[in-house]
């Protein structure tokens, strides 16, 4: 009985070494791995990053500004705001593998990878801090690291002064090292990326300097960018653009094109955009909105935009109702939103554009806050180049001619004449025109500038105010309480009517 005993536990020692020797081995899937090469990250940051700006640009972006108008549930337009989380899901979401690639390329002194990600790192919280005001930033990607999960809110100005540098950082580390960029969906990749990324670098770093420049005095810095292109190349022509191009297959179609029609048809073109593009007799006004399905007589060809700040019945019935007032343009539609079905990848997702870069040197220039190159010849390139945008881009069988009348540059409106103010008048008009679709940046650019006009619709619910940020998300009251009471303290009450910093 004895020697029975010991031979189970023989056989019981043996299956514990046995399992203990081999249990990493048996757990460990090779099918998955425990590190993502930088491609892999950079490629899904891209598409994810880029897809969402697009979904707030149609949410809330080209509403606020007064691009788009609602027909229906027209909270949004009335100013009835609640969480807008979109924003902060987003940056924080892809900002965990940014930080990945930081991580992987500081490790293999991958300077290429660096920079790019530095770029990213940058646009993204520009883009929260914009939205929200201080903001979670220094602390932000330290769970893992360092196992902060509730992190300090760094003030709008400590943000700033971190872009700044680290688009400085990136434009120096391109092209320092050899690896070739992978998964670059944006630009395409390989060595010949790494200019267009340097050059993204400093035209972010000059819209980051802009948006700055009420609070700081930012004319040494801006000067520095445009007097030595060769160390600081920005954008020079709309093959700089930093645009997502979509397929015409899915998954990876324009974000809208899988839209439901009556989702998609709830937004209209704003009487705002459709009146002063008319004014202009501006060709891309057909790129932007359709003629109405209800025209005032048989056979005419007419744009009527909707008023923002409705409420719901006089929405819905504006001009005898849906057919009387102009869809979202054909560029931008859902499948279904027409006969025959719009082209699926026409449009773009816009990080940003050559023609902004224009606008916001144009306006430089004309402050004196630079002293190379002519302000007029700035602002025109700008409108050349979002036309020339269209022009390429929208198909043939379209039949829009987004080709401007010979008058266009000479009218009243248009022409580069006028005191300074109305000269600054019409760069933010045009740049306004520019950036429809382009995310939140034309509402970013209106608060700083305040052009053009944005007049508060008649049934608006904030007491005749245009918003001015979001309101934090509610789950940073319970998971990072003290550190967000902190911010709210210092910036001012937490509404849509608080100013950030550079607001002020």
């Amino acid at each position: 009985m004895k020697s029975i005993k010991y031979l189970f536990s023989i056989l019981a020692l043996l299956l514990v070494t046995s399992c203990d020797n081999q249990f990493e081995e048996i757990n460990n899937n090779p099918n998955v791995p425990t590190q993502v090469s930088p491609d892999l990250l950079l490629a899904g940051v891209l598409r994810n990053s880029i897809n969402d700006q697009v979904g707030e640009a149609w949410g809330i972006g080209n509403i606020v500004i007064q691009h788009t108008a609602k027909i229906q549930f027209v909270n949004e337009d009335r100013y009835l705001w609640g969480e807008r989380n979109g924003v902060w899901n987003s940056v924080y979401g892809n900002m965990r593998n940014v930080q990945n690639i930081i991580d992987l390329a500081t490790t293999n002194k991958q300077n290429n990878y660096l920079g790019v990600a530095l770029v990213l790192k940058s646009w993204l919280f520009s883009m929260a801090t914009d939205a929200y005001g201080d903001i979670p930033y220094t602390d932000a990607t330290k769970a893992k690291s360092e196992g902060v999960y509730a992190p300090k809110y760094d003030t709008q100005e400590a943000i700033y002064a971190g872009i700044l540098a680290d688009l400085t950082r990136a434009n120096d580390l391109l092209g320092t090292s050899t690896e070739v960029i992978a998964g670059d969906i944006l630009f395409g990749g390989g060595t010949a990326s790494i200019a267009r990324w340097k050059k993204l670098a400093n035209s972010l770093r000059i819209r980051a300097l802009m948006r700055i420049s009420n609070k700081r005095n930012v004319g040494a810095d801006l000067q520095t960018i445009v007097a030595d292109k060769a160390k600081f190349p920005i954008m020079e022509a709309n093959a700089d653009n930093a645009a997502l191009t979509y397929q015409a297959s899915a998954p990876n179609q324009w974000p809208l094109y899988g839209s439901r029609v009556g989702s998609f048809d709830e937004f209209r073109a704003s009487k705002s955009l459709v009146d002063r593009l008319s004014a202009l007799n501006d060709p891309r006004l057909p790129v932007f909105a359709r003629p109405v399905e209800r025209p005032s007589q048989p056979g005419r060809v007419e744009f009527v935009g909707v008023p923002n700040g409705l409420g719901d019945t006089p929405a819905l019935n504006f001009n005898g109702g849906p057919q009387g007032v102009s869809r979202v343009g054909l560029p931008f539609a859902c499948l279904v939103c027409s006969s025959p079905a719009p082209v699926p990848n026409v449009a773009r997702g816009l990080l940003m554009t050559y023609a902004e870069v224009q606008f916001l040197l144009a306006e430089a220039r004309e402050k004196n806050l630079i002293t190379t190159g002519s302000a007029e010849t700035y602002y025109l390139n700008g409108i050349r180049a979002n036309m020339d945008y269209y022009r390429a881009i929208v198909p043939a069988e379209y039949g829009i001619n987004v080709t401007p009348s010979a008058d266009y540059f000479t009218q009243p409106a248009v022409a580069y004449t006028g005191t300074t103010q109305q000269k600054l008048e019409k760069i933010g008009t045009q740049k306004w025109v520019a950036l429809l679709f382009n995310g939140l940046e034309a509402w970013f650019d209106w608060r700083r500038t305040g052009i053009p006009t944005v007049t508060p619709g008649p049934d608006n619910l904030n007491n005749n105010r245009v918003p001015v940020r979001y309101i934090y998300p509610q789950s940073e009251q319970a998971l990072n309480a003290a550190n967000r009471a902190e911010a709210v303290a210092r910036q001012g009450t937490d509404d849509i009517n608080t100013a950030v910093w550079w607001d002020k």
